[in-house]
């Protein structure tokens, strides 16, 4: 594919990536509930979610994802309620002098299904890939390279994007070591972990 409907994506989907929503609401909290390593499987559930919407959309799959709604809906109401029980953990959290956050022994994998959960369920990623997508790439000239190539832009774009919101929410997390400004992360986290959960389920 030509350098220039490459990079008018690149632009396009860095823009849709940095704009905060669900996704980055959960990703802050969870970093700063947990630190960047509790917010990667996030980051990497966020990615999974978008290059399912990249393969709908570059496939001619938007009608099966049409017929398959219900399917949606259940997976988006899943994930909003799991991020509303993150952001209950978070809230009711007792500081303790080592970190910040609640539930360190949580396995990665919960976290990566709830980032997945929230991507499938994100009405922000399905606008852009079942809609705007196809006004920004030529999908009837799609080949195998061409694949690869947007497939590579989302990879290393939402990486770059969504482990950066997590370092800085860590490193915001960081510098606070009392036991009263830990308690207030939390909450902080513990409110932003359930905006994220409301605007999934309302489709804001």
């Amino acid at each position: 594919m030509d350098f220039f409907t490459l990079l008018t994506f690149t632009v396009a989907y860095a823009i849709a990536v940095l704009v905060p929503g669900p996704g980055v609401a959960a990703v802050v909290a969870r970093a700063l509930g947990g630190g960047f390593r509790a917010a990667l499987p996030m980051v990497l559930g966020i990615l999974v979610g978008d290059l399912v919407y990249l393969v709908f959309a570059v496939f001619g799959l938007a009608t099966i994802a049409h017929y398959f709604n219900a399917v949606f809906e259940i997976v988006r109401i899943a994930g909003a309620l799991y991020l509303l029980y993150i952001a209950w953990t978070f809230w009711t959290a007792k500081p303790g002098s080592e970190q910040i956050g609640p539930r360190a022994e949580e396995h990665w994998s919960r976290t990566f299904l709830s980032g997945f959960s929230l991507t499938l369920g994100n009405p922000k990623t399905i606008v852009f890939y079942l809609a705007l997508l196809p006004t920004v790439i030529p999908l009837e000239q799609m080949n195998p390279l061409a694949f690869t190539e947007i497939t590579a832009i989302v990879i290393v774009v939402l990486l770059i994007i969504g482990c950066g919101y997590a370092f800085l929410a860590a490193r915001a997390r960081d510098m606070f070591t009392s036991a009263k400004a830990i308690r207030r992360m939390n909450k902080t986290a513990g409110v932003m972990m359930a905006t994220a959960a409301g605007l999934v389920a309302l489709r804001v």
